[in-house]
């Protein structure tokens, strides 16, 4: 009996991994939806919008986005975490993500167990913008005046854990000064904060900040990402003008519920890189100061990995927490 028992067992995983195999290789058969687990509006969600129009001509389906916000993106994350593994569901992620593993201990899902990486989408720099008033004109400047007053300079986020606090607390340790942190609601309303005087300083989506800095209300001093963005380019890096080795910026990618197919895994990567690599594609991009980004998965695996490994440094070391 057991030879038998043992050549059914056989026969009916041959079958499972044969229809998984047809599944994946008729992939797509109907509408896909991206999870976004941010506010409609933001540069997740416009990117998602973007990518999602794009790839409807090559898989011959429709995207559609859902906008699930709350709870510093666990709330969609988590949605996307219980939903079937086959493909039809994805999820919008960025830094975000990786600095949650470590500051958000109580999380209804792991990251890297249960999601399968398929692909990033394209990183942004920040910019480094004072207000007006403050006495300094680069980043050596303002290290002298923050190194002068411990803790007497305050600069503003959208909030603990996002890629602006993150990018601050970076800038903190790596450059050894005390700058007090000042979340609020929104990356508006910290902008607005440092327009209006209010807070001193802050790290912003070069996207947004860069017209602003132009207009003369804030101040830029540098760039955060690990070469000059193409849209500053007489702007020196972060790096380059006082703080050596310094690098944040924002970035997005795509993910799937741990177990879909790697058949999937692979057509939906190989088609984000059709899409990120067209040269309509990365001037629209270029022209916004977001930078198309092309990994294999393993390599997106990779990347994730070091990524919660350099923010857990820096949750770790400034003893971050969730209010």
């Amino acid at each position: 009996m057991k030879p038998l028992h043992y050549a059914l067992r056989m026969i009916l995983a041959v079958a499972v991994l044969g229809s998984a195999h047809a599944n994946a290789q008729s992939y797509p058969v109907k509408t896909i939806r991206i999870i976004v687990p941010f506010g409609a509006g933001g540069p997740a969600d416009i990117f998602a919008r973007y990518l999602g129009q794009r790839l409807q001509e090559p898989l011959g389906q429709s995207f559609v986005i859902e906008n699930r916000p709350g709870a510093g993106s666990i709330i969609g994350t988590d949605a996307a975490a219980k939903s079937p593994a086959d493909g039809y569901t994805l999820l919008l992620m960025s830094n975000t993500h990786t600095v949650n593993e470590t500051l958000v201990a109580k999380k209804p899902f792991a990251l890297m167990k249960d999601f399968a990486p398929i692909a990033p989408i394209n990183y942004s720099d920040l910019l480094l913008v004072v207000h007006p008033s403050l006495p300094v004109k680069s980043v050596k400047e303002l290290l002298a005046l923050a190194k002068a007053k411990p803790n007497g300079m305050n600069y503003a986020s959208s909030g603990t854990g996002t890629p602006y606090h993150m990018a601050g607390e970076l800038f903190k340790a790596m450059a050894n000064v005390g700058i007090v942190h000042v979340p609020h609601k929104s990356s508006g309303d910290a902008r607005t904060s440092v327009m209006s005087g209010q807070v001193e300083m802050m790290m912003d989506a070069i996207t947004t900040m860069a017209p602003i800095a132009k207009s003369g209300r804030v101040r830029a001093l540098a760039t955060s990402g690990k070469t000059r963005s193409a849209i500053t380019p007489d702007l020196p890096t972060v790096a380059e003008a006082g703080v050596p080795g310094y690098e944040s910026t924002i970035w997005l990618g795509i993910l799937a519920p741990a177990g879909t197919p790697k058949a999937i895994i692979d057509r939906l990567n190989a088609e984000i890189g059709k899409v990120v690599s067209l040269p309509d594609v990365k001037k629209a991009w270029n022209d916004q100061g977001a930078v198309p980004m092309m990994m294999t998965p393993s390599q997106f695996e990779k990347y994730l990995n070091g990524d919660i490994a350099k923010w857990a440094k820096v949750v770790k070391s400034a003893g971050i927490k969730v209010d």
